[in-house]
């Protein structure tokens, strides 16, 4: 859940890095008593995520500023929409507005991607989930943008589960240890709600992650013929979980091979801000 507590130090040190001694246009050209009323409105169709963080960016520069959304994170809205009123000091209005937007382009850009990606897979079970692929700091609220879009949690962190990538395997073999009972160690030493999951990049690699029971079978980068044939080998014995350059014109093709879960680091790595504009009018 997207809470205060996690919400209002990221906001915080994005207005301090903006205006750390204020805003001085601001401060030097608008009359003290002058008042703002400024519409948050959508210049392209979307998904907005980001309401808790667009207030925040506003009410933590002056707790005079009000904020009244129109939409919730979740909703659709089609460009021309007004999605928020803001009303209060002018001063405070324009110094928060594009930290305010920043935030809230890119959350909205977030959901929208998701949603599309959701909508792809629509009817076949299929969860689309993000990745650790976010940007340093903003982890917490790119992840609350997938969820506005439809979409799933990966583990949070590294701290969350036991997930073995190539590289970990690669590690074991240089060492000599056979995978299974390396597998099987990690899962004794392991309490009994962890999640653990194996990356794996060859047909050849998934009988001996089987054998040590995992929760979770990575296919990555695999041709859509040897996802059909992973997802057969595994048969219901772990979540199998498909990743590697998946885009929207591959996940229904993905989907349609039996995988039960689809990662997708483009949803946080790759989106461009969505177009948001703050039209504001400003009383004397």
């Amino acid at each position: 859940m997207l809470t205060a507590n996690l919400i209002e130090p990221i906001v915080r040190a994005a207005l301090t890095e903006d205006a750390p001694w204020g805003d001085l246009t601001c401060a030097t050209v608008l009359p003290p008593s002058s008042a703002a009323t400024a519409d948050l409105v959508a210049r392209t169709d979307g998904v907005l995520a980001g309401e808790a963080v667009f207030t925040a960016a506003f009410t933590l520069t002056d707790p005079a500023v009000q904020v009244t959304m129109a939409k919730e994170d979740g909703e659709y809205f089609a460009a021309g929409d007004a999605l928020a009123r803001v009303q209060g000091p002018a001063g405070a209005v324009l110094q928060a507005e594009r930290i305010a937007l920043n935030l809230t382009q890119r959350l909205s850009a977030i959901a929208t991607a998701t949603s599309r990606y959701v909508a792809a897979v629509a009817g076949t079970g299929v969860r689309i989930a993000d990745t650790r692929k976010t940007t340093p700091g903003m982890r917490v609220l790119e992840r609350h943008a997938v969820r506005a879009g439809g979409g799933h949690n990966h583990r949070f962190g590294l701290s969350d589960a036991v997930m073995l990538k190539d590289n970990h395997l690669a590690v074991l073999g240089a060492a000599g240890q056979d995978l299974t009972e390396a597998l099987r160690r990690v899962r004794r030493r392991l309490g009994h709600t962890v999640h653990m999951e194996v990356e794996v990049d060859r047909l050849d690699q998934i009988d001996a992650v089987l054998a040590a029971e995992v929760d979770t079978i990575m296919l990555d980068n695999f041709s859509l013929d040897h996802l059909r044939q992973g997802v057969a080998l595994i048969d219901g014995r772990a979540i199998v979980e498909a990743s590697g350059n998946v885009t929207l014109d591959t996940v229904t093709e993905i989907a349609a091979t039996g995988v039960d879960v689809i990662s997708v680091g483009a949803l946080t790595h790759s989106v461009a801000a969505l177009d948001l504009g703050l039209d504001v009018q400003v009383a004397p």
